[in-house]
């Protein structure tokens, strides 16, 4: 069975530990917060609707519970307010992230760590650089949340199940991703040939605007931001997603935020492209076939990056 510890429990992390027992991926549920007892709250309100679900023990703790956690999540941090970049909380949540390091590897040093907290690729990259912990078991939600967004109002203007869009969006999980329109496609179909792929479609879908929809992509956390305070479900659901394939007998591509090691040309950062997880790790990278101006985009981005952690104390 899997034992889950979660580490913040706003928003973000109370709403992955209820999504976590509805869809019954753990048989054990830690949740540590610096409020404790927020912490025995969320906990509590949970666990008293867990009878109608897989059988979960879920309870607050703290560090020393988190002992042989299989997945460790972190989504403890300051969160982004309404007009704030993510990379404006830069290192306010390293320095969190610095504290909680030693604390937490010293009891489940051969758990995977998937960072949710923003700036996630900076987190990640300091995670990795700080606490020792192999980097095949570090991995950053990245733009699987990006990429859920892009897929959705794909499928939304096509009127077609999202299950049936194959569309990325790369690079860092904020203002300097990009969807690398070479790789996305509707049922095998180019994306940009789909509409003229249907018979008897003409004039019936919305011609395909590339910059609109990467705009959509990028304002979407902003925009739920501005209408309800905070951004927490369609995370939620996509770290999930990322915890069942962790924890999936078979390897799955995902966008998600590791260690670049010269994979086209970029060294020294974390960001997002498709890379294979399963089985409680990272496996590798999928070197997908770019054109020169989406490897472009992507220095830029990690570009970008590296202009911040340049100037952090890490």
């Amino acid at each position: 069975m899997n034992k889950i510890t979660i580490i913040g429990t706003g928003s973000v992390g109370s709403t992955i530990a209820y999504t976590l027992a509805v869809q019954g991926m753990a048989s054990e549920i830690v949740m540590i917060d610096i409020n404790e007892k927020k912490a025995l709250g969320e906990a509590l309100d949970i666990r008293q609707g867990t009878p109608f679900c897989s059988s979960v023990s879920i309870y607050a703790g703290n560090y020393s519970d988190a002992k042989d956690s299989d997945i460790v999540i972190i989504t403890s941090g300051i969160p982004r307010k309404a007009g704030q970049s993510r990379l404006e909380l830069a290192q306010v949540n390293v320095n969190v992230t610095k504290q909680i390091a030693p604390e937490i590897t010293k009891y489940c040093p051969n758990a995977t760590f998937i960072f949710v907290s923003n700036p996630v690729d900076i987190l990640t990259y300091t995670f990795a650089k700080v606490s020792g912990i192999p980097e095949n078991q570090i991995v950053g939600s990245g733009t699987i949340l990006d990429t859920a967004r892009l897929r959705s109002k794909l499928a939304e203007d096509y009127s077609i199940s999202q299950q049936n869009v194959h569309a990325y969006v790369f690079g860092e999980h904020g203002d300097s991703s990009f969807v690398p329109w070479s790789l996305a496609n509707i049922s095998n179909i180019p994306v940009d040939d789909y509409q003229a792929s249907i018979s008897g479609s003409k004039g019936l879908y919305p011609a395909l605007n590339h910059a609109e929809i990467e705009e959509y992509v990028r304002k979407s956390g902003a925009r739920v931001i501005e209408s309800k305070g905070a951004t927490f479900y369609a995370v939620s659901i996509s770290v999930c997603h990322l915890v069942k394939c962790l924890l999936s007998g078979a390897d799955t591509t995902l966008t998600v935020s590791t260690m670049m090691h010269g994979e086209y040309g970029i060294d020294d950062v974390c960001l997002s492209t498709l890379t294979v997880v399963g089985a409680n790790k990272v496996k590798g990278k999928l070197i997908t076939p770019l054109t020169d101006a989406e490897i472009a985009l992507l220095h830029k981005s990690a570009e970008s990056l590296k202009s911040v952690i340049k100037g952090l104390e890490i």
